[in-house]
């Protein structure tokens, strides 16, 4: 399984205001293991970057003044995400501007949900942990997830960011802990391996009374007109227990 983990920086919140891609920051997950392949481009815009946006990720006008236009890229882009399934996060966001920079081509590119499986991460999290505020630098808390260099956004950095977040919250189930002083939320449980050394449990067979109260029980369900599972169970061959010593 082919995962790209994506994340892009633009010059303003709205592509329908002529808003544009500038950066694109993609990591790749096969198996959901890091493989090392990258796709990381600056974008020239042709217009100016909202000061609002250079606050959130630093990229100026200046620096961006020498890289290359979208259309130089889109190709090569293309070919990094095309059939994968992209892990994004607030997607609607990313694969608007996405689908709008690629349409400006007009060279026959699709949409990208046409040809990628898109998960939303922000999606995820509002299932996971409703009512809460899920922005990614609040996961990373959650998760346990370094970000401590990560002073401005940065696409790469983002992506980079995101897939350990998608990783750590789809890779287990969160630690439920009945010690009452420990409160600390999204505490991954570490597996306990059970011995094999261990004392086989012991295999408690029902009286003739409580097999004969169950028999009652099935049929008064059969008689309402159902069929009790525990009917096909009794049909199956029984395999002897192993039982520990006395």
């Amino acid at each position: 399984m082919r995962q790209i983990v994506l994340d892009t920086e633009t010059t303003g919140l709205d592509f329908q205001q002529g808003h544009r891609i500038i950066e694109v920051g993609c990591v790749e997950l096969i198996e959901r293991k890091l493989t090392g392949r990258h796709f990381h481009v600056y974008v020239n815009p042709g217009r100016d970057v909202d000061d609002g946006a250079i606050e959130v990720h630093g990229i100026t006008n200046e620096f961006l003044a020498d890289k290359p236009p979208f259309a130089t890229v889109a190709d090569e882009f293309w070919s990094f995400i095309e059939g994968a399934e992209l892990i994004i996060h607030n997607a609607p966001f990313d694969l608007g501007f996405m689908d709008y920079e690629f349409g400006l081509l007009n060279r026959g590119f699709k949409k990208t949900r046409d040809v990628c499986r898109i998960t939303d991460t922000l999606a995820m999290a509002r299932k996971k942990h409703p009512g809460q505020k899920n922005n990614l630098d609040i996961l990373c808390k959650r998760y346990g997830v370094d970000n401590g260099h990560r002073d401005l956004h940065g696409a790469l950095l983002d992506a980079e960011i995101l897939a350990d977040v998608y990783l750590a919250m789809t890779g287990g189930q969160t630690a439920l802990s009945l010690d009452a002083g420990n409160t600390e939320e999204g505490a991954v449980s570490a597996l306990r391996r059970v011995s094999s050394e261990r004392k086989r449990l012991r295999v408690i067979r029902p009286s003739i009374e409580e097999q004969k109260a169950h028999q009652e029980m099935l049929a008064k369900i059969e008689k309402g007109g159902a069929t009790p599972i525990w009917r096909g169970l009794e049909s199956a061959p029984e395999r002897a227990p192993e039982r520990a010593p006395e």
